[in-house]
């Protein structure tokens, strides 16, 4: 008997601990209905953080689908390489050289794709308007910076609207006649320049072509008055300085140099400040009494601005294979320029350079094209 009145002692205590005199079965109710309560918070807490991933998620899918879709393995199909200037002329040859051993060293096609006219103007807006995916590139030179100040209608920054890939050679340029000319050196040709002013004219690949500059700055050095007369390319000058339509040149050695191992140009000098190894026994400019003169000109690889980085390492790394190889090389080194290749920073640093020097000469003579 005593037993049992403890027993119930003890039962009412319990009930009395636990809910204050509240019978057992309703606390087991209550602690259910929190459980309850509780995994429904923690339930409503997983579904919000899901959703915010969710938002998240579609955010970064949005965003990855405003981008250039670049390919996992690049490249997956041909690459376009625009050159400014019609076939046969030095940008042609070189940038067909360019392409032959960049196609090689990346394993894919690499098809040049001539836009002719306004001395590269139209080649280069065309690309700055490119998607930036490493599917178009340019072939660039000189002009690249020249056009950017010389033409009123130009639409690109030389700087912002391009990437450097890599400067492939660099070259000088060749002050060339005709071979049946009468003129048979630099002091000869400004001689009689001075004294016939306008009488003489010179042909180059456009206004803002590399030649283009290249005599304006002599005809400033010199103190001379030549007309201009501009082609869609230099191959077409060349023809015509051939023919006698024209009587002299400034161009690259690419389409000027066979024709003078042919007998059909003379070289009256070079453009560098040192004599080319290709024409050792012809003078440069500045030796030949101006000293002022100087012009080397550059050919590299341009990329619309945006372009991925790993992509640009990509042709980087493949056009430096190509320069290492005796082939391409030799083929360059045919042509009269010097292969360059490492990294995109030369380049970069290169048309840094040629901006304040190209720009301040096209507003020291007031040249402009329309």
């Amino acid at each position: 008997m005593r037993a049992g009145v403890q027993a119930m002692h003890w039962h009412a205590a319990a009930d009395y601990s636990l809910g204050r005199g509240a019978p057992l079965h309703r606390h087991a109710a209550s602690a259910a209905a929190y459980n309850r309560d509780a995994d429904l918070a923690m339930a409503s807490k997983a579904l919000y953080a899901m959703s915010i991933l969710l938002r998240a998620s579609v955010f970064v899918v949005l965003a990855l689908a405003a981008l250039p879709v670049v390919s996992q393995i690049y490249p997956d199909r041909p690459i376009r390489l625009i050159v400014g200037f019609a076939p046969g002329g030095a940008a042609d040859i070189l940038g067909r050289i360019t392409a032959q051993g960049l196609s090689e060293a990346i394993g894919q096609q690499v098809v040049v794709d001539n836009r002719p006219g306004a001395g590269a103007l139209i080649a280069t807006e065309i690309a700055a308007r490119a998607t930036p995916d490493g599917y178009t590139l340019v072939f660039t030179s000189p002009p690249h910076v020249i056009n950017a100040t010389l033409y009123r209608k130009a639409k690109y920054d030389p700087i912002k609207d391009f990437d450097p890939v890599i400067q492939v050679v660099a070259t000088a340029l060749i002050l060339s006649v005709n071979a049946g000319s009468p003129l048979k050196s630099v002091n000869e040709l400004v001689r009689y320049a001075r004294s016939n002013p306008d009488k003489l004219s010179y042909g180059s690949g456009g206004s803002g072509a590399s030649g283009h500059l290249a005599m304006e700055l002599f005809k400033s050095v010199t103190g001379t008055k030549i007309v201009h007369v501009p082609y869609k390319g230099t191959g077409p000058a060349i023809t015509d300085l051939i023919g006698g339509q024209i009587q002299t040149t400034i161009a690259s050695a690419a389409p000027t140099l066979p024709q003078i191992n042919a007998g059909k140009l003379r070289a009256l000098a070079v453009t560098s400040n040192k004599r080319s190894l290709a024409l050792p026994d012809v003078p440069t400019i500045a030796e030949s009494g101006f000293p002022a003169y100087e012009v080397t000109q550059w050919f590299g690889i341009l990329a619309p601005a945006g372009a991925p980085k790993t992509v640009i390492g990509r042709i980087n790394t493949a056009m430096n294979v190509a320069l290492g190889k005796k082939a391409v090389r030799e083929r360059f080194l045919a042509s009269s320029t010097e292969p360059v290749g490492r990294g995109p920073e030369v380049l970069r640093a290169v048309i840094a350079q040629e901006v304040p020097k190209w720009t301040t000469l096209v507003h020291s003579l007031d040249l402009k094209v329309d």
